[in-house]
């Protein structure tokens, strides 16, 4: 039989098996039962809440359009497969319409009326975690800025975070959102202020030159005004993060 591997690891934070570890699993699961790895399709860094995950997409793709010809799919479970069960049905019938089945190496199920009932119920605990997850992670999150302390991402410049996850201030970077701000009140365009900083040789938290979307980014951003802003993000920064507000 051939078989084609899908591997997902969702974010940074959660504790679930590496894609290394989640390929070996259903690796040695094939060769115990004989079966032909042709393909393996990897997401990574990537939350199962969503469909933005190409190599799931990709694999959908090629199995129905017959550019891979597989008899099954091998996941290291269920829930790394899909988001919740109405995504799980619906993918699993482009599936079963190509000829291929969904396989667990680690929730053993067979073909039974009983199999079906408990496969239900072990997507729907899955779909329950994550979601109970994410609204825990964002209730801490809500209390984090409640008490107006750094929830993640890039801090603005000209600040810095500390060990109890307060601001303060960082005086070089400092000196730079000074002159922004007292340049701009003046009545100075983007133009001049940009000029003036990259002439200075002030740089951006990410050690740029001042641009017309960095410089736009601090001034409207409303902590310099000593409001805090919760559950808002702006554009990746260079480290491909977003960065809050």
């Amino acid at each position: 039989m051939k078989a084609v591997i899908y591997a997902r690891f969702s974010s940074d934070n959660q504790r679930e098996e590496s894609l290394t570890a989640q390929i070996r699993a259903c690796t040695d699961y094939a060769d115990k039962r004989g079966y032909t790895i042709i393909q393996t399709y990897t997401d990574e860094a990537r939350s199962a809440l969503t469909d933005n995950r190409p190599g799931f997409l990709r694999m959908i793709d090629e199995i129905k359009n017959f550019k891979v010809k597989a008899d099954l799919v091998l996941v290291h479970k269920l829930d790394r497969f899909a988001r919740n069960r109405y995504d799980s049905a619906f993918y699993r019938r482009e599936l079963r319409q190509a000829g291929v089945r969904l396989e667990s190496v680690t929730e053993r199920l067979d073909d039974s009326p009983e199999a079906v009932l408990l496969e239900s119920l072990i997507e729907g605990i899955a779909e329950y975690y994550s979601k109970n997850l994410a609204r825990e992670v964002m209730k801490g999150m809500r209390e984090t800025a409640l008490q107006a302390k750094h929830c993640g991402g890039t801090p603005p410049l000209g600040y810095n975070v500390g060990p109890d996850k307060k601001y303060i201030i960082n005086e070089t970077e400092a000196r730079a959102v000074r002159i922004i701000f007292n340049m701009y009140a003046a009545g100075h365009g983007y133009g001049n202020i940009i000029t003036t900083l990259n002439e200075t040789n002030y740089k951006t938290k990410a050690g740029k030159p001042f641009g017309k979307n960095s410089l736009h980014e601090i001034l409207k951003n409303k902590k310099y005004a000593g409001i805090y802003v919760f559950n808002r993000s702006t554009s990746k920064n260079a480290t491909g993060r977003r960065n809050n507000h």
